[in-house]
């Protein structure tokens, strides 16, 4: 069994830069909590981890995996799992999570999270490397639906039926990128409001938002890339509102990780973020102009041995 608690508030998150420490410490309003990369925190001392500790004395963090390749085809690395846990162990965060992605082969790390067709072998492979994961941490974790530039013929299923499946069968949470919904869709060419309305929204434990670039394919198609190098745009900000109004409050994080700005500029999206929250505060009803989705859990909580 593992523990299926989360502390995360239903505020405006950041993700924390160390260039941003003083100004957190002056003037952290709106930002009620804030995401970290556990790689860059598997250290053993240092100015990072002096800052991380002092920063948890006041805040709720999430940790965010980016290199744990859940969807890989190997094991997963047990040096990198170890580390992991050691991390999880002593910051205690109030939420861990990583993404539907792979990022290894044979010893070989990509550093890129690539995509992986939706067959009941990668949903079969994806189950077991949750279930690791949650049985090493002792806690559920969260996975994160990706960003797409393009589809598998071989793909069998939805995406939002793949991962309704995983948290199913595995007891995990999800973490819905809303910029990522949107990426997705306008690449590969369907309705990032039918996506939404398919989402096992039960399972939701948090929600990103993040800034994308505009460019072209090699046809002169609209080609999104998800860059988190700038303002959330202002269709992902509408998207945020159909999401809310499903879930009603839960905590949503801003992330920015190229071309990083001042910390004024974060704040005034977390604001913003805030007043989305503050719209969508009434309880979900089943009655808005979106069908409400349940998660059909299979025994919640369960680790498969």
């Amino acid at each position: 069994m593992f523990d299926t608690s989360s502390s995360l508030p239903p505020l405006p998150g950041v993700g924390y830069k160390p260039q941003h420490y003083a100004a957190i410490l002056n003037d952290p309003a709106p930002v009620g909590w804030f995401e970290v990369h556990a790689e860059n925190y598997m250290g053993d001392g240092g100015r990072p981890l002096a800052q991380l500790r002092a920063l948890a004395e006041r805040f709720a963090i999430s940790v965010h995996g980016v290199g744990l390749s859940i969807g890989g085809p190997d094991r997963l690395d047990r040096d990198h799992l170890a580390r992991l846990k050691h991390l999880v162990g002593w910051l205690n965060p109030a939420s861990f999570s990583e993404h539907l992605a792979w990022s290894t082969h044979d010893s070989h790390f990509l550093n890129d999270l690539l995509p992986l067709p939706y067959t009941p072998a990668t949903l079969d492979r994806i189950c077991d490397h949750v279930d690791e994961v949650q049985e090493a941490l002792g806690r559920r974790m969260l996975l994160e639906n990706p960003s797409s530039y393009l589809a598998f013929a071989e793909s069998t299923m939805s995406e939002t039926d793949f991962l309704r499946d995983i948290a199913r069968r595995t007891g995990c949470g999800l973490l819905l990128d809303v910029n990522n919904v949107f990426v997705s869709a306008v690449n590969l060419g369907y309705s990032p409001q039918e996506y939404i309305a398919a989402f096992p929204m039960a399972a939701v434990g948090e929600i990103h938002m993040a800034g994308h670039d505009e460019d072209e394919d090699d046809f002169g198609a609209p080609l999104l890339i998800d860059s988190h190098g700038r303002e959330v745009a202002e269709p992902v900000w509408a998207l945020l509102d159909r999401v809310l109004d499903l879930t009603g409050p839960r905590p949503v994080l801003i992330e920015w990780d190229t071309d990083v700005p001042d910390w004024p500029v974060l704040a005034a999206e977390a604001e913003r973020a805030q007043v989305a929250l503050s719209r969508g505060a009434l309880p979900p009803s089943p009655c808005g102009s979106l069908p409400r989705v349940y998660l059909d859990r299979e025994e919640t909580g369960r680790v498969r041995g």
